[in-house]
């Protein structure tokens, strides 16, 4: 991992990437009252549905925000920090809401714990990092590491219903989960490393 040292870009809180970010975080209380509304009001598992389906939005603007950006020109300070908080804050909620409804219980709770604690140890990396004025770019592996976190969530929120059509939905959910955890494991220690690296040097 190559680490690059920039000068911070000016911050426009107003443009179409970071708007679509801003959807994704207005998405979160939606997505975990559907799913609180299903399992602890009696509200019925369509509610499941209606919470993997804008979940899924959520995720897909995850990507267009990066892409616009980078199409457009409009990568700012302030975009790079928003972005990641978003998808951590997304993360975070739908996991420790599936572990309050149950779906993710027993040994699963590890792979559960593992991605919160590196998504923490990440972010504190960064603050200390972006001090600094140095950047860690994203790697590829993490980029799949995110991706294959949030098809694991979507099948997670499906759950119940989803078992209804497809009897290994949660199961599978629960596999992806532990990938991902893995991976985590693995992106973590090499931001990790790196932080350390530039630690010694300075």
């Amino acid at each position: 991992m190559t680490m690059v040292t920039h000068p911070p870009s000016p911050a426009r809180r107003v443009s179409v990437p970071n708007v679509l970010t801003y959807g994704r975080m207005a998405a979160i209380p939606v997505v975990i009252g559907c799913m609180y509304w299903s399992d602890f009001l009696g509200g019925g598992l369509w509610l499941r549905w209606v919470a993997l389906a804008l979940f899924i939005a959520a995720g897909v603007t995850d990507f267009f925000d990066g892409y616009f950006a980078r199409v457009w020109g409009q990568q700012t300070t302030f975009g790079r920090m928003l972005d990641p908080i978003a998808d951590k804050l997304l993360v975070a909620s739908c996991l420790l809401m599936l572990a309050g409804d149950g779906t993710i219980k027993g040994l699963s709770l590890w792979a559960a714990v593992v991605i919160l604690c590196r998504e923490i140890l990440v972010s504190g990396l960064r603050e200390y990092l972006a001090g600094l004025r140095v950047s860690v770019p994203v790697t590829r592996l993490a980029r799949w590491k995110t991706t294959v976190q949030l098809v694991a969530i979507g099948f997670l929120i499906a759950g119940k219903a989803g078992d209804h059509i497809l009897p290994i939905t949660t199961v599978t959910g629960l596999s992806l989960l532990w990938i991902s955890a893995l991976v985590t494991l693995y992106t973590g220690w090499d931001y990790l490393r790196a932080g350390v690296q530039h630690l010694i040097e300075e």
